[in-house]
């Protein structure tokens, strides 16, 4: 073991653990086990290699400018800089994550998880000098690691790099599942089933009009999506504590965040007001709101699939993969498990949208204390949307079956198709048809054999797919049975 010191006291820590006093307080105070996001730890990384970059940049300038003067600037040795930068490199790799020990839920607005960082990185820099870890008075985690920086622009400046690539994940998942359905929607385009209404049979529809309804939903996802990068790209990288940039030399302030641009090849920039970006974590809320958005249009899809494919439904439209068995009791069982995990993520994200939406309001003052868990959530809630995508694309979308016939005999057999004919014999004798139809279990045309309400050469025109599914109809339609 060795022995670290803060003004609280003193506190034991092991011998080559990367983590210090102040990681081993935060896991003592905040008892949690939720993990915390590796996303995040790594995007931690690339904020502090931009950090010592910078710096080194900055000293270069510095001893340009004031050469042979003795400057009362403390700037850390060549030797350090390099250290600390080849530490958080792997840092951003997301190495060393096991000795990161601060749980998701915390206080203290995000500094257990800087402080646990800067830990790591000092106590890597130290071993990449042939040091031993702890001995902070060579490579501190507070005065070097942290230099120039504050855990109020670290921390959320970080979080927005993880957002971001997260968020380019999902586009990719939003498109590749996208391109399934629209698949589907060209394939079954004219192939006839029936619409419902409050779950009641309606009208007659297609299979391509029900598919391209997804279709149209996740354009929509994916270009909201790919709006999020204007929304969460603005950082406060740079403002230190509060945004006025104190303890923060003017050199580093200009110029740190084109350095985490050249790393990370985001497009983040520097907020014109500082305090703003550091006080009030809107965008987060907007951001989650378009997530949540997705949710909906996920969950409606796979509610869809799950209901045309049910037991419940007489006459199955849809067939799902089945991808594992359903009952410990009941032979032969398979359940929706593919919708069912989709719905419970979609109900865990609405569950984080009231979380952020909240915590952010509660933000005082200068600071929001709640980061940690705001961002948790979020970044939750955009892995949870990547692997619902990405499930709904290979294990319900890929392999399902339309079975057309069973739709097609449903269709003809049932009184929506009824609704087609009311422009040309009127609502009171289509509903004849539609009560002879279920009251004798028949379809259309014997029912109209019977009644004779419609020319039966007529009948076969107006149920052909073509005209079934036009926008509307007009005089020509009308006028062909006069013909």
């Amino acid at each position: 073991m060795r022995t670290e010191s803060d003004f609280i006291g003193n506190k034991d820590v092991p011998t080559d653990a990367l983590y210090g006093i102040h990681s081993l307080r935060a896991q003592e105070n905040f008892p949690d086990n939720t993990p915390f996001h590796i996303e995040w730890y790594k995007a931690v990384g690339f904020v502090k290699k931009a950090c010592y970059q910078t710096l080194r940049s900055y000293k270069v300038a510095i001893e340009e400018k004031y050469k042979n003067k003795n400057l009362a600037a403390h700037l850390l040795s060549d030797e350090i800089i390099e250290a600390l930068i080849a530490a958080s490199s792997e840092v951003s790799e997301g190495k060393h994550f096991e000795h990161f020990i601060v749980p998701a839920v915390s206080g203290g607005a995000g500094t257990s998880i800087n402080m646990n960082i800067n830990e790591i990185l000092a106590n890597l820099s130290l071993i990449r000098l042939n040091k031993n870890p702890g001995d902070y008075l060579i490579i501190d985690p507070v005065e070097s690691a942290n230099i120039y920086q504050s855990t109020n622009d670290v921390i959320p400046s970080s979080l927005k790099i993880a957002v971001m690539f997260l968020l380019e994940e999902l586009e990719k998942n939003i498109n590749a599942m996208r391109s399934v359905v629209e698949e589907y929607e060209k394939e079954y385009r004219n192939i006839l089933r029936i619409g419902y209404t409050q779950m009641q049979e309606a009208v007659p529809t297609s299979f391509g009009k029900l598919f391209s309804t997804y279709s149209e939903a996740l354009s929509r996802d994916w270009w909201r999506v790919s709006k999020c990068f204007e929304r969460i790209k603005v950082i406060n990288m740079g403002g230190s504590a509060v945004g006025t940039g104190i303890t923060v030399p003017r050199f580093f302030i200009m110029e740190v965040v084109t350095e985490i641009q050249k790393l990370t090849g985001l497009p983040v920039t520097r907020s014109e007001n500082l305090s703003d970006a550091t006080s009030n974590l809107d965008s987060f809320v907007e951001v989650h709101a378009i997530l949540k958005s997705h949710a909906v249009n996920l969950e409606k899809m796979v509610s869809d699939i799950r209901l045309l494919a049910s037991d419940v439904a007489s006459h199955k439209e849809l067939v799902m993969p089945q991808k594992q068995l359903g009952s410990s009791i009941m032979p032969g069982k398979i359940n929706p498990v593919i919708p069912e995990f989709v719905i419970s993520a979609a109900h865990k994200i609405y569950s984080n949208d009231i979380l952020i939406s909240t915590l952010c309001a509660q933000g005082c003052l200068e600071l929001n204390a709640y980061l940690p868990v705001i961002g948790h959530a979020m970044i939750e809630s955009i892995k949870l949307l990547i692997a619902a995508d990405k499930t709904i694309r290979e294990n319900l979308l890929s392999g399902m079956q339309v079975n057309t016939q069973s739709a097609l005999n449903r269709l003809m057999t049932g009184s929506a198709i009824t609704t087609a004919l009311v422009p040309f014999i009127g609502y009171k004798k289509a509903a004849l048809l539609a009560v002879e139809m279920k009251e004798n279990q028949t379809d259309i045309y014997t029912a109209n054999n019977k009644l004779k309400l419609i020319k039966e050469e007529t009948l076969k025109h107006l149920l052909k797919p073509e005209n079934l599914l036009k926008t509307g109809y007009t005089m020509d339609d009308i006028l062909f049975d006069a013909e």
